[in-house]
């Protein structure tokens, strides 16, 4: 029999060790009673932890590669890999997938977790996301290539572009389908002191709309800055000189970019909503005497 861990998983609110035991309360004091607290003062950064780390609804650890901390240094690579010139169907469809695949595990990550999800909604909407995310890339590169409009040189530059439209229009169908589960089961909304007051799915169609708003914006600079940028800084006579730059050139400004476009983008709404009650259904305004309930809009 193996030992059970020193340190068990994390849970919000709860002991790290067993109250039922006089060894784990013995733990437990030894830890409340650590002089060492008397000198901690960054309640501040403590708490930006939990909200960067733990699920609003849920109390639990996000993993790591689907926190909106993990968002910019995991999902860099994959935008690089989107907007690389040259692409083939092979790379389209491949990088799409990569880049759909996570979009919608950060989606479900950070979803509005109130009500269960089953494991099935997850995968209609995981191949909905993706297959919706392939066929937008694949087709509007299809029509590219077949233009005779476009001379070679002009062409490879609207191929650059494409990967916006694509993107864009994939995530609203991957926040659709990956909580769709919310509009049909509603959303818990919350009344002044937090208290639970009913199950909404007009809060859950505001809350989509507003993360499907988010994931457009988005892409909008990721993919359209850094073909500009890199058009331009690919004519230098450092770049021409030196062609193995180009491509860490790009990850960095892919990088910068990503990383000044996501707090702008999910800032456009707060992620604690409010709505007035008067908005929602008849039985939550029967529920409650407040005029504006709470509710977790996701990320």
């Amino acid at each position: 029999m193996a030992e059970p861990a020193a340190c068990p998983p994390f849970q919000l609110g709860r002991p790290r060790y067993d109250q039922s035991s006089f060894l784990g309360r013995l733990k437990h004091f030894i830890d409340i009673i650590d002089p060492s607290t008397l000198f901690v003062s960054e309640l501040w950064e403590a708490q930006k932890a939990k909200q960067a780390i733990i699920h609003p609804d849920t109390g639990e650890k996000i993993f790591m590669p689907f926190r909106m901390s993990g968002y910019v240094p995991f999902g860099t690579p994959i935008v690089v890999g989107l907007l690389l010139p040259n692409q083939t169907l092979a790379t389209t469809v491949f990088w799409q997938w990569l880049n759909q695949s996570h979009n919608a595990c950060v989606n479900y990550a950070n979803r509005n977790a109130t009500k269960p999800t089953p494991t099935s909604k997850f995968l209609q909407g995981y191949a909905g996301a993706v297959g919706s995310a392939v066929s937008i890339a694949v087709g509007l590169n299809i029509l590219i290539q077949k233009s005779s409009k476009f001379s070679p040189a002009t062409r490879v530059i609207i191929q650059r572009f494409v990967p916006f439209p694509a993107v864009a229009s994939a995530n609203i169908c991957n926040v659709g389908l990956m909580r769709h589960n919310e509009l049909s089961e509603g959303i818990d909304v919350l009344d002044d002191n937090g208290n639970v007051v009913g199950s909404s799915r007009i809060a859950a169609k505001h809350a989509l709309m507003e993360t499907a708003f988010t994931r457009v914006v988005l892409p909008f600079p990721i993919f359209v800055l850094p073909p500009m940028i890199m058009a331009y800084l690919e004519k230098l006579p450092l770049l021409q000189a030196h062609r193995r730059l180009m491509l860490p050139i790009h990850s960095f400004v892919c990088l910068a970019v990503f990383g000044l476009s996501l707090p702008l983008a999910i800032s456009l709404f707060p992620q604690m909503s409010q709505i007035e009650v008067s908005h929602l259904e008849p039985e939550i305004a029967m529920a409650t005497d407040c005029k504006v309930v709470t509710y977790n809009k996701g990320l």
